[in-house]
């Protein structure tokens, strides 16, 4: 029994209160003391309770936040005929030579590749006369990379017109293109018109033309047959053979110092077999070590001839820088 309930006791029996009994007003304290106790307990156990349930929510998972929604895929280039595939409208841009073309979409307004450049490209083509699609590095799936001096008089222009990102259509007259009847077998006929994405392009290291390019220099050896050489970087490597198959960088003159071909210019060298090529390079790359780089001057007989019978073929007499980079089968 506590004290309090005690001294209610003997007071409720009429007996004197002891000794050591609360005085009336500590009875009180002591119980406003007790009803405090239990409404600390009480907080104390709410705060449990509080402390339980939050542990809990921190126990229970939570379901995942929605995610943004990802952006749509782009949509895929269409291979359907473009409504002007016909002719060009009336706003196109056209050229002297009858080139026409209207820019889709707008390039980085930057440098522009010449006719020289290897460039990067995506590309769809169709015939105007009937909207056919015969070509597409879409289609294809990956970009097409070449020197913009190998393709069609059309390209060769047209691209000089764009800066890198720009998207343009062009309408190519027959004549700039493969003609109306066409020499190569499969080749689409009369206008054509192309969708074209510049990606990219790098244009080639410059070549300065030899010095010596119109005559064969005093000090330049020669062979029976009339060939000239001079070595300008020597090594020691291997020889090949007239059977052999070899990997060359090279660049090409004709006498009036102009470059008709270089492997150096399309950034990758040319893998040919010796008894392929012209007689001059026949005979004088089998002088060569490998890691070395020789100038040639080759007569006309060695090569195409005053008078080459193929359409392009550099005429009279050729000068070739020649590095060898490898013998790669062969005898």
């Amino acid at each position: 029994m506590t004290s309090a309930a005690l001294a209610l006791s003997l007071a409720a029996t009429g007996c004197e209160k002891p000794a050591d009994a609360p005085a009336p007003e500590a009875a009180a304290e002591e119980k406003a003391a007790e009803s405090s106790a239990k409404a600390g307990a009480a907080a104390e156990k709410a705060a449990a309770d509080l402390e339980k349930a939050g542990a809990d929510e921190a126990a229970t998972p939570k379901a995942p936040a929605e995610k943004a929604a990802a952006p749509a895929p782009a949509a895929p280039p269409s291979f359907d005929a473009p409504p002007d595939v016909a002719a060009p409208p009336a706003d196109a841009e056209k050229t002297a030579s009858g080139l026409a073309s209207t820019v889709l979409k707008a390039g980085d307004g930057g440098e522009k590749p010449t006719a020289e450049a290897v460039v990067e490209v995506h590309y769809t083509g169709w015939q105007s006369s009937d909207g056919e699609m015969f070509d597409s590095s879409h289609k294809r799936g990956k970009p097409a990379q070449f020197p913009l001096n190998r393709v069609i008089k059309g390209w060769t222009e047209g691209l000089q017109l764009m800066s890198k990102g720009e998207k343009r259509r062009f309408w190519i007259p027959a004549e700039l293109a493969y003609g109306n009847v066409p020499s190569r077998p499969g080749a689409p006929t009369g206008q054509l018109v192309f969708d074209v994405e510049l990606l990219g392009f790098e244009e080639p290291p410059k070549i300065e033309t030899p010095a010596d390019v119109a005559a064969v220099p005093a000090d330049a050896k020669k062979t029976a047959s009339g060939l000239a050489y001079k070595v300008l970087t020597p090594a020691d490597g291997p020889k090949p053979t007239a059977e052999s198959m070899v990997k060359v960088h090279y660049s090409g003159w004709t006498t009036d110092g102009k470059l008709f071909d270089s492997s150096v210019k399309r950034g990758r060298p040319a893998s040919f077999p010796l008894n392929g090529v012209i007689k001059g390079w026949t005979e004088g790359v089998q002088l060569m070590s490998v890691g070395e780089k020789t100038r040639f001057w080759i007569p006309a007989e060695m090569a195409y001839g005053e008078t080459p019978k193929r359409p392009g073929a550099p005429a009279g007499m050729l000068v070739f820088d020649i590095e060898l980079i490898g013998i790669l089968g062969g005898k």
